[in-house]
């Protein structure tokens, strides 16, 4: 009888533990990358769409930034390679302009699964292509380097939260002067930093809070005294954005799991876009049996 009990009580415990409203929806953050790599034969499709508007005393300018990311398990949970496409539309006063940027390639390693005190942590190497049009601005000409560490903490059966901190490097970037030559060369670094809270309504309704902010230098160009020459210089910007919205899932036969979510960032420094919207959509399924 003893025994019978321990083995009922423990399944509830289980039952309960899988059935969290925390555990509904996982891998689906809009700006703050989560550390939960895919299942072994399960892959997910991103689409993500921001609209940006930025109103800087009489002008205004609108942007759309689309991406594409697929995330493949490699073998096992343990390692992940994903690539992201993205590809913008700038609306600047009196102009108007379209290009594919640049191509990120993702390598990410489940270092740590989240257990009793422990997070979750899966840090992830990049390397981004330059696919992009540097001169008309959609890219930066050369390949950079990127590395990122997520962090996921389950806080209660409802709450958890996603950390980030990252670094990107673009070695030798240069730019293309108006006289028709080439500055001399530079380091680029960018800077970030993100947080995201995640409230789970239902196990497939959640409520979400992102902040991120982002250190990042670029080049211009400026004329030598008097104005003989052109030369570039690093510029320093800082985007700070503060993003509230929502995410729901649609559980499907086979395993197909579609989250679609929006949300309404809020620019909160002056190099960032004013306001705008994130529309978000995630297809989730498996492309192979695995042994259970």
């Amino acid at each position: 009888m003893i025994a019978a009990f321990a083995v009922l009580t423990t399944g509830c415990a289980a039952v309960l533990a899988e059935t969290r409203p925390t555990d509904g929806i996982r891998d689906n953050s809009f700006l703050v990358e989560e550390a939960f790599n895919q299942e072994k034969g399960v892959v997910q499709h991103i689409f993500t769409t921001r609209y940006g508007i930025d109103e800087r005393g009489v002008d205004r300018t609108k942007s759309w930034e689309l991406a594409f990311t697929q995330e493949w398990p490699v073998f096992s949970q343990d390692h992940q390679f994903s690539y992201t496409i993205p590809y913008s539309f700038v609306d600047p006063p009196g102009e108007h302009d379209s290009d594919i940027g640049d191509l990120s390639l993702n390598y990410r390693y489940q270092l740590c699964y989240e257990e009793g005190w422990m997070p979750a942590i899966s840090p992830r190497v990049s390397m981004i292509l330059p696919t992009g049009d540097e001169d008309r601005g959609f890219g930066t000409g050369v390949v950079g380097y990127q590395f990122n560490l997520p962090i996921s903490k389950t806080l209660s059966d409802r709450l958890y939260v996603n950390a980030n901190v990252g670094v990107t490097v673009y070695p030798d970037a240069d730019l293309r002067l108006s006289n028709g030559r080439h500055s001399g060369e530079f380091d680029l670094v960018t800077v970030n930093l993100g947080l995201s809270a995640f409230y789970a309504v239902t196990e497939d309704v959640n409520f979400l809070l992102e902040a991120v902010w982002e250190s990042g230098q670029g080049l211009e160009e400026r004329p030598s005294v008097g104005g003989q020459r052109m030369f570039a210089r690093r510029t320093n910007t800082e985007e700070i954005v503060l993003a509230p919205g929502i995410r729901w899932a649609h559980n499907l036969q086979g395993g197909l799991q579609i989250v679609p979510g929006i949300a309404f960032p809020i620019g909160l420094s002056e190099d960032a876009m004013d306001y705008g919207v994130i529309l978000y959509l995630s297809i989730e399924h498996a492309f192979m049996e695995t042994e259970e």
